[in-house]
């Protein structure tokens, strides 16, 4: 559009060009998940995931089209497994055969949690020490992180782990 003898030019803001993206849209109700460097994209079991062991970095995975949604590190999602007796029982209510799953970004400042605590069967992240227990909603039991880690809740089709509904709270992190 011309106005004035000046091109006006639209562009679309980053954000909603993000969002036009297949790779970068938040997990949805149905997707698969599917293995950190898996090149096959191979979705994911629940017997995938080794009980009581450190946390297995996935991305969604449209079943439509075969899109995998890692082109927003906020789409990094960490599954765990416990034994079901272990679980809060609101924790259990969003569980697939006791895997749970949580976002990868602290909600201190926005680090990857990728650290596990075998002894005390504990999430962490490594840039300010916050720590979270995955077997109760990832609650922060120590550090300075605000909230806690928000959870993706789980389901299983066909043996496959897939996504029940979109993370119940807002990925990211706290603004200083």
């Amino acid at each position: 559009m011309l106005k004035g003898g000046v091109a006006l030019l639209f562009v679309k803001p980053l954000a909603v060009q993000a969002q036009d993206d297949a790779a970068s849209v938040r997990p949805k109700e149905g997707d698969f998940l599917v293995k950190v460097g898996d090149p096959g994209a191979r979705p994911l079991t629940p017997d995938d995931i080794p009980a009581g062991a450190t946390q297995t970095m996935a991305w969604p995975l449209d079943p439509r089209d075969g899109t995998v949604r890692s082109g927003s590190r906020l789409n990094r999602i960490l599954l765990v497994r416990f034994s079901p007796d272990k679980l809060s029982a609101e924790t259990l209510l969003r569980a697939a055969e006791g895997v749970v799953a949580y976002t990868a970004i602290c909600t201190h400042t926005g680090c990857e949690v990728i650290d596990w605590h075998a002894d005390e069967q504990l999430l962490s992240c490594p840039c300010h020490y916050s720590k979270f227990d995955p077997k109760d909603g990832a609650r922060v039991v120590d550090g300075p992180a605000p909230r806690t880690l928000p959870a993706l809740p789980l389901g299983t089709v066909n043996g496959k782990l897939v996504v029940a509904k979109p993370f119940l709270t807002r990925v990211g992190f706290e603004q200083a």
